[in-house]
């Protein structure tokens, strides 16, 4: 019988540096960003001191910058919205964090509600709105870091590029 394993056929790879990819000093893929807005979502305590909550618009701020991307916490009283806009060149994730949100689509509309994520490719045209008797938190993770938010009469203005990636819940 052989007793050779592969260990001792081809070696230990953690010998041979070489072959080791170096780890990415930023995300990358749609996975990456993905595991980079949940990430930052687990950590609570890098984020939840921050939040504030304006009665009279959606309150954000920009939590983390990488090389080509941007990550954004906003605030939503009950009532806020965004209005019907897309993100220009900008494919994103956003984070429900706390609360329940409202996504609006030409394919319809959704609750959104903590935990849930929502990925989108640049040209998606979307509202999210605040529709509960309770605040909400977001996260949003824009690549390339967001550059515009042009805005539309209504989400069927303008036809979803590359389609849409439904719901991951975390």
């Amino acid at each position: 019988m052989n007793s050779d394993n592969d260990l001792q056929i081809a070696g230990d790879i953690l010998e041979v540096p070489h072959l080791l990819q170096p780890p990415r000093e930023h995300p990358a893929t749609v996975a990456e960003f993905v595991g980079l807005a949940r990430a930052v979502a687990a950590d609570r305590p890098q984020w939840e001191h921050l939040v504030a909550y304006d009665a009279t618009t959606r309150w954000y701020h920009r939590l983390r910058t990488g090389p080509g991307y941007e990550v954004w916490l906003l605030s939503w009283v009950p009532g806020q919205g965004s209005g019907p806009h897309d993100h220009g060149r900008s494919a994103g994730v956003l984070t429900v964090l706390d609360g329940t949100l409202t996504e609006r689509t030409r394919r319809g509309t959704r609750a959104l509600e903590t935990g849930t994520q929502r990925v989108f490719a640049p040209g998606y045209v979307h509202e999210v709105v605040n529709d509960a008797l309770e605040p909400a938190v977001s996260l949003h993770v824009y690549y390339p870091g967001l550059t515009e938010m042009p805005m539309h009469t209504a989400c069927t203005a303008a036809p979803v590029a590359y389609g849409e990636v439904d719901a991951v819940t975390a």
